[in-house]
């Protein structure tokens, strides 16, 4: 089995480029389950959501603590159950927490969840990042530039061992970088 990690910034394209692993996978006729973080099919992701929409501190923790707990279930739910397990959103939510924290928390979860090989991180500038969310309806309470900056500084940090891969240029340059380290990380497997 394939565990997939698609994580990174905010309007880094997480979702367009597990949907495109998952095409890739399904047309070699293999099972694939893509999970989205927060996911609004249980009452963890809901609540995560609803948390992210809101502002200030009791709503930065409900959206933490919520978000954890829907990964957790998604791992305990799908983990095994299929071919390839794509994860969005799965261990890098831990860097909208202070640095001391994220990082005590980013061990941790790397002790009681399942990693792998295949840890993606999205990048980008988060002047891209704020551009292309500004074409949504809704605004998180974390869609800020100075948010953003601090995010993604603990984030590249955390990612230590993860395959980095900008995404500020087309969605294909992309998919062809992952592409390229998915086949070899297939081959070798």
């Amino acid at each position: 089995m394939r565990f997939i990690i698609v994580d990174g910034l905010d309007g880094s394209g997480k979702t367009t480029q597990a949907r495109l692993i998952e095409k890739k996978y399904h047309s070699r006729g293999e099972s694939v389950i893509l999970r989205e973080h927060p996911s609004s099919d249980n009452p963890y992701g809901r609540k995560a959501k609803k948390a992210l929409l809101g502002r200030g501190k009791i709503n930065k923790i409900k959206a933490s603590v919520y978000y954890a707990m829907d990964v957790i279930r998604s791992v305990k739910k799908y983990n095994g159950t299929a071919d390839n397990i794509i994860m969005v959103r799965y261990l890098m939510g831990v860097a909208y927490l202070p640095l001391p924290l994220a990082r005590i928390l980013y061990q941790f979860f790397c002790l009681i969840l399942p990693t792998s090989e295949y840890m993606f991180f999205l990048d980008l500038e988060p002047e891209e990042s704020i551009q292309r969310m500004s074409q949504r309806d809704s605004e998180e309470m974390f869609e800020n530039m100075d948010d953003l900056i601090k995010v993604r500084k603990k984030a590249l940090k955390l990612a230590q061992g993860w395959h980095i891969i900008n995404t500020s240029g087309t969605i294909e340059d992309a998919k062809d970088n992952i592409n390229t380290i998915l086949d070899e990380m297939d081959k070798k497997n």
